[in-house]
């Protein structure tokens, strides 16, 4: 664990051969092939909207598209295998084609979805599961050999907001991310990020108790993507709907940042490229 510390923090992923830099951080976009998505504006129905917004938040700044076919907002439906290759892999096939600069992860938790984008051309594997829906997500990822990101969470999607509990919900997330990186490890898995999951089997106490303890998990020695982007912690405190929760994303992305977020998954690229930027001129020396 020495070489792993946030003393030699590792800032780089390999993308398809190419190293990406996370010294300066980036934003990565929302992008979600799905009907029922919490918030409307995110849904995308047709290869040729995703197209289009791909399109759009590549413009705005965005270095990362994240595509998921699966709806993990609490309480939401289940969907086959079948269905989800169907919906995500003539999107990624056609992404990859159009925009062969940007930079493709894939939101799922299946290791057969997450082979055939990979095979299709996708870069990144981003599981809300962390490997605990089906145990051969660590062993796929590795003979992939792409960059993982490993969330947090407890249960499923049609589960989790089931009155989660914590004695200590720091301390629990420091101790699954101990054990799932050392899996990771053992495996071979070279580049991995942490996302904590917000709002994911926790509460709203929960996730503003780990947002201020955020710069702990610097202790792993690995970049750290942070997912709050129009999210119930921020709509439902200050009672706005998701449609009206942009300024409410801002400040927690800033406060994110400043606790050494690497990542920011958003629906709304232009305002976090500012944000970052903002907070970067802050920074400087």
């Amino acid at each position: 664990m020495a070489k792993d510390t946030f003393l030699n923090r590792k800032t780089t992923l390999n993308i398809g051969g190419g190293l990406l830099d996370l010294r300066t951080p980036h934003v990565m976009a929302i992008l979600n092939i799905t009907p029922d998505s919490f918030y409307a504006a995110s849904r995308t129905a047709s290869i040729e909207e995703a197209m289009k917004k791909t399109a759009a938040f590549l413009e705005a700044g965005a270095t990362i598209i994240d595509i998921g076919a699966y709806s993990s907002r609490p309480g939401a439906a289940d969907i086959t295998e079948q269905e989800e290759l169907d919906r995500i892999v003539p999107v990624v096939e056609a992404l990859v084609k159009a925009f062969p600069e940007a930079v493709l992860s894939i939101d799922t938790f299946r290791p057969p979805v997450a082979k055939a984008t990979v095979e299709a051309g996708a870069h990144i594997i981003n599981d809300i599961s962390g490997g605990t829906l089906d145990d051969r997500m660590f062993e796929t990822v590795a003979a992939l050999n792409v960059p993982y990101i490993l969330m947090h969470m407890k249960g499923s999607p049609q589960t989790m907001h089931i009155e989660p509990h914590y004695d200590d919900v720091v301390l629990e997330v420091v101790d699954y991310f101990s054990k799932k990186v050392a899996a990771l490890r053992r495996l071979g898995v070279k580049d991995i990020i942490l996302d904590p999951g917000f709002g994911f089997a926790k509460n709203r106490d929960h996730s503003y108790e780990l947002l201020n303890h955020l710069e702990d998990l610097k202790i792993f020695g690995l970049s750290l993507l942070v997912g709050f982007s129009r999210k119930s912690m921020i709509s439902k405190f200050l009672k706005v709907e998701p449609a009206d929760a942009l300024n409410g994303t801002t400040v927690l992305n800033t406060i994110a940042l400043q606790k050494g977020a690497s990542i920011l998954r958003v629906h709304d690229v232009r305002a976090a490229l500012e944000c970052i930027k903002l907070v970067e001129r802050t920074q400087r020396r």
